[in-house]
């Protein structure tokens, strides 16, 4: 995707400068494009922990590359030990996106097959794994998107004299906040780059924003048309035939199919099932806990009352600013995820095709289809 009119992954290397992993600092986006470099291990944990990187995949391969940089910070007999130490310590980050566990599990099995070798070999393995890792997750976003553009196209069909596709999203679940392509936006860009009239609907996703920060700065750095609405808007305009189409993201899906993704998700999932709008997952098989075997088992994050309390954005002066929204006094809460569950799902769209929400259908998500 691009980003200023350049192409580009979220995260990337110098050949000749591996030491240190580039990615963006996403609180700065829409006004500000800010590169922030990880060296070390614990520059990656709190990355991903203050959300300079967020997205479930990309929190993932973020911390596959803080596990091999954490090889630098140690050497001789001691370097297994500690490594597994920075793994817990980035297993300890952010709670929900299962991403995370998948890929510290990815590294934690080169780190334990080859235990004896001295730092810089064992670094070499780390790299090249967070690096397969990577390439994985944009095959798969691509592979995503492939799929579902088989629905949009279907609903393009239906549509007289150009009429645009209606799609509402929720969150970001963009290239941002994957390696490219992103999820529920991958089946958009393909359409959009395919000459389909599609149009997106923007929730502003409170209360960090990342629908209006980092959604609409997507869609419009690709020239896709869309409107950034509020998060209770959504409803009102499924009521009135101005949604087509609802696709968002996930952080982790259960067994059965039942979905944690960004709060609000489950509302509109109500509210698209009750006016009979298809509601579609879209997921790498990363984002499938098959360990749980519903969303009730799943851990939802709590964060600082401080995001509900308080708004950010660019004053008008040119600067970063806060703005308090309540009395001082009054306590937030913030849980940071909801749990859709799987009935309120129209498919789950992998990078192995369109599976139903079931615990049928999320076995069939780990077996490979022709594309």
């Amino acid at each position: 995707m691009k980003l200023n009119g350049r192409s580009g992954r979220t995260i990337w290397f110098d050949d000749n400068k591996k030491h240190t992993i580039y990615t963006y600092d996403q609180r700065k986006f829409p006004h500000k494009t800010e590169v922030y470099e990880i060296k070390d291990s614990e520059t990656a944990a709190k990355a991903i922990e203050k959300m300079v990187v967020r997205g479930a995949p990309l929190i993932g391969i973020t911390a596959a590359f803080g596990v091999y940089l954490a090889c630098f910070e140690t050497q001789g007999d001691q370097t297994f030990t500690y490594v597994q130490e920075r793994i817990n310590r980035l297993r300890q980050t952010r709670p929900t996106a299962v991403n995370l566990f998948w890929a510290l599990n990815e590294q934690e099995k080169v780190l334990l097959e080859n235990k004896d070798l001295g730092h810089y070999e064992l670094a070499d393995l780390l790299f090249d794994n967070a690096v397969r890792m990577m390439k994985e997750d944009e095959a798969a976003c691509k592979a995503i998107g492939e799929y579902g553009l088989s629905i949009i196209e279907e609903l393009a069909a239906t549509k007289e004299d150009g009429e645009p596709v209606h799609i509402l999203t929720h969150c970001n679940a963009g290239w941002l906040a994957c390696i490219d392509w992103g999820t529920a936006t991958s089946p958009i860009y393909q359409a959009h780059e395919k000459g389909i009239n599609v149009h997106v609907w923007v929730d502003e996703t409170r209360p960090r924003n990342q629908g209006a920060n980092l959604t609409a700065f997507e869609l419009q750095q690709q020239g896709v048309p869309h409107h950034l609405i509020t998060d209770n808007a959504g409803g009102l305009l499924m009521r009135n035939g101005m949604v087509d189409l609802v696709i968002v993201g996930a952080d982790r899906v259960s067994r059965n199919g039942d979905v944690a993704n960004k709060i609000g998700t489950y509302l509109k999932a109500l509210a698209a099932n009750d006016n009979h709008i298809p509601f579609y997952v879209a997921l790498p098989s990363s984002t499938i806990d098959t360990a749980i075997a519903s969303g009730d088992e799943i851990k939802i994050e709590n964060r600082s009352d401080k995001e509900v309390k308080y708004v950010y954005g660019k004053n008008k002066a040119g600067a970063m600013d806060k703005v308090l929204i309540c009395p001082e006094e009054t306590p937030g809460y913030n849980p940071g995820f909801d749990i859709t569950p799987a009935h309120l799902i129209s498919g789950l769209i992998t990078e192995n095709g369109i599976k139903t929400a079931s615990e049928e259908g999320v076995s069939q998500c780990f077996m490979s289809v022709e594309l």
